[in-house]
């Protein structure tokens, strides 16, 4: 233990590392607390679950138009810059909902508010690509594992954080002020990424033409059963099983509560999330990677269905948590794979085609989970998404063996290799 601890300690010594985790938290900060004040906001205006589902809808068709050039723009322009530029698009569009609320600027109903989320879409492709690129710069192969435990509790840390202010802010100061802090960590975030200390790579002399290079991170995608299994997996799981977008309306409709409540709910998941990447980061899973993530992939099903049972909100928050804790060991070993098995010139890419499974399928699932609601009533949709998900782990076992019986230890210096064969 005093050794895992030491490695621990090391990493966090690593000011590159120290810097890019620290990009990676304020951003979260700022886009969480976006979202949990835009679904308050929409669904305060509407009273629709519809609408909460469309909140999503606007964000991921953006999002999917850009994410795969964010990726190319990742791999062969300076990845600090963009990665600046994203974070003051999210301060730009932040202070374009703050003027909307304050009634600075024309709401025009909610046709403002859908507008900036889009634009939220666009800027949203490459924050992550940014992050995964430079993660590689950063640490060493052998040190990925421990890194992305790390990671994940930064980034869940920002969950747990950004929606219970945000939430506490809306009730406190109201929305206009609530999107002001949101803009001021965006802003910290583009300070944070340009100031980082990182070797980043040669760019290349000539400059592939896009769709081609692009077609060659598709491949490599869709040619590794481990990469593609890994993603699909959290893709379709999160895709049936999410219930975060509908959280406004269980609060008004079933639990009864507050604002405060809905930033407790929306907080939860990420609170487990982060107990179970602090056990990663020191004790990272090596043997048996595969089953593991399956299983972790059920349980998060089983607590999505217990949730939707649930009529007191101990017992939510108790639900969310322990799918949150589920979802955090996904999380840890789906970024190792992906960090493992990626060569370093195709990681911006593989990172928005990860992007596009992974991060899409938030605001599909959210458009799916509103949709749902609509037609099957609030609580059998969730229980039908969670059935889905199990259904999904079953389909995922089955077709994927590679990735049932993964060891992580196999990936270790294998990206070369498995990208000759993958190219050849």
């Amino acid at each position: 233990m005093s050794v895992a601890r030491g490695e621990v300690a090391s990493l966090l010594r690593n000011r590159g590392f120290t810097g890019l985790l620290l990009y990676r938290v304020l951003a979260t900060l700022s886009y969480q607390i976006v979202a949990v004040t835009v679904g308050w906001q929409i669904y305060q205006i509407t009273r629709n679950p519809l609408s909460l589902g469309l909140i999503g809808l606007t964000e991921v068709i953006p999002y999917f138009c850009f994410a795969l050039f964010a990726g190319y723009a990742v791999d062969h322009l300076p990845r600090r810059k963009l990665g600046m530029f994203a974070c003051l698009g999210l301060l730009l569009t932040t202070l374009v909902l703050a003027g909307v609320a304050s009634g600075t600027l024309p709401s025009l109903g909610t046709i403002s508010i859908y507008v900036a989320i889009a634009v939220n879409g666009v800027v949203r492709a490459f924050l992550s690509p940014v992050y995964n690129a430079l993660f590689a710069r950063v640490l060493k192969r052998g040190q990925f594992a421990r890194g992305a435990g790390i990671g994940s509790v930064v980034m869940q840390t920002g969950l747990v954080t950004g929606p219970a202010l945000g939430g506490t802010l809306i009730a406190w100061q109201g929305l206009t002020v609530t999107y002001l802090v949101a803009a001021a960590f965006a802003a910290a975030a583009a300070v944070a990424i340009v100031s980082l200390r990182v070797t980043e790579p040669a760019l290349p002399a000539e400059r592939a033409p896009v769709f081609k290079s692009i077609g060659e991170g598709l491949r490599f995608v869709f040619s590794n059963q481990i990469v593609l299994g890994a993603q699909a997996l959290d893709m379709f799981s999160v895709l049936f099983g999410g219930a975060v977008a509908l959280l406004p309306a269980f609060i008004n409709d079933i639990l009864q509560a507050g604002p405060e409540a809905l930033g407790l709910l929306r907080a939860s998941p990420a609170a487990g999330a982060v107990l179970v990447g602090l056990w990663l980061a020191r004790r990272p899973p090596q043997r048996h990677a595969g089953r593991l993530l399956l299983f972790a992939v059920a349980g998060f099903g089983l607590c999505i269905i217990g949730f939707a049972l649930s009529r007191q909100l101990w017992l939510s928050m108790l639900m969310l948590l322990l799918s949150g804790m589920c979802d955090g060991v996904s999380v840890v070993l789906r970024t190792t794979i992906l960090q493992l098995a990626t060569p370093d010139h195709l990681r911006g890419r593989v990172s928005s085609i990860n992007g596009i499974f992974i991060g899409s399928s938030n605001e599909l699932g959210a458009f799916e989970s509103g949709l749902a609601a609509r037609l099957m009533g609030l609580v059998p949709s969730v229980i039908f998404g969670g059935c889905m998900t199990l259904g999904v782990v079953a389909a995922t076992a089955r077709l994927a063996p590679k990735l049932r019986r993964l060891d992580l230890r196999d990936l270790y210096g294998a990206a070369a290799e498995v990208f000759s064969k993958t190219a050849a």
